[in-house]
Formats: structure tokens, C-alpha cells, sequence
């Protein structure tokens, strides 16, 4: 599988309750293509709380332990807000293909966050097909990258 991100590391994914039979499909997916997965939880339908998830992805991707982090819950919002308190971690919310594409061209988001309640699961299988195939693009977008920590 082609991916712009270093494959030596771990992707890392998380999910709440609404996410996790997703997340347990694209953990599938993702080892069968030969990519290794230091999955968060949760590990059941029952209900939790999605920072606990959430922080845990967001801090491997914040200290650069894993290549990229994958993020599920019902809209996504609560994992992206989550995730984006972290300084190095953007997260962005996707909904179809080329929004995947666009969070990598122009916002290097380094946590694609999928609302496993509003995409089908191969959607999401493309969404993060796509992410991890495409490149930042640099130049102004770099610009403004540079202006979103406090």
C-alpha cells in the first residue's frame, strides 16, 4: 500500500462505543495490508467517553510515535475537538473523499477523524486510503499551518 507517512511506525486509532465495530474493520484492513496498528479501544459496544480515547491517539501522534492516528465516533466532532487540544496533533474531521484529501493537502492533519455514524465503512476505508496517499502540499498552505497554535 503507497502512504506518505513513515511506515515504520504504528498508526494509531481510537474509538468510542459508536466507533468500535469500524474501528475493529479498519484494524482488520490495515494489518492485512501489511501496516502495524497500536489500537486505543475502546474494545466493546458499551458506552464511554471519547477523550479517553482521544488523548491517548492524539499524545503518540503529538510525540511522533506513530505515523498518523485514526479517530472514530458517532459525528467525530468530540474526537476532533479532543484531539486538536494537542499542539502538534490537526485533526480533521471527514466526511467523503475530498475532504480526506484536502485535510492532508492543505492542513498537513496528521488525525483523519471519521463519523462512523454518518459514512459507510468503505467510505471510511477510502477516506483513509486517500489520506495516507496524499502529500502536503506546503507553500501558503505552510503559512497558515505556522498560525494555528496559540
Amino acid at each position: 500500500m503507497q502512504t506518505t507517512f513513515n511506515t515504520s511506525l504504528p498508526i494509531a486509532i481510537g474509538a468510542d462505543h459508536a466507533g468500535f465495530e469500524y474501528k475493529q474493520q479498519i484494524i482488520d484492513w490495515l494489518q492485512h495490508s501489511s501496516l502495524l496498528v497500536k489500537d486505543f479501544g475502546t474494545n466493546s459496544l458499551s458506552s464511554v467517553d471519547y477523550p479517553d480515547f482521544a488523548h491517548p491517539v492524539a499524545s503518540i501522534v503529538e510525540q511522533q510515535e506513530a505515523a498518523f492516528g485514526i479517530l472514530l465516533c458517532g459525528s467525530a466532532n468530540g474526537v476532533a475537538i479532543t484531539a486538536n487540544k494537542h499542539q502538534k496533533v490537526r485533526a480533521g474531521l471527514c466526511w467523503n473523499i475530498e475532504v480526506a484529501k484536502l485535510v492532508r493537502q492543505h492542513n498537513d492533519a496528521n488525525i483523519i477523524c471519521i463519523p462512523a455514524r454518518f459514512v459507510t465503512l468503505e467510505l471510511a476505508i477510502d477516506m483513509i486510503n486517500i489520506f495516507m496517499q496524499t502529500n502536503f502540499e506546503g507553500g501558503r498552505h505552510q503559512n497558515r499551518i505556522d498560525k494555528i497554535n496559540c
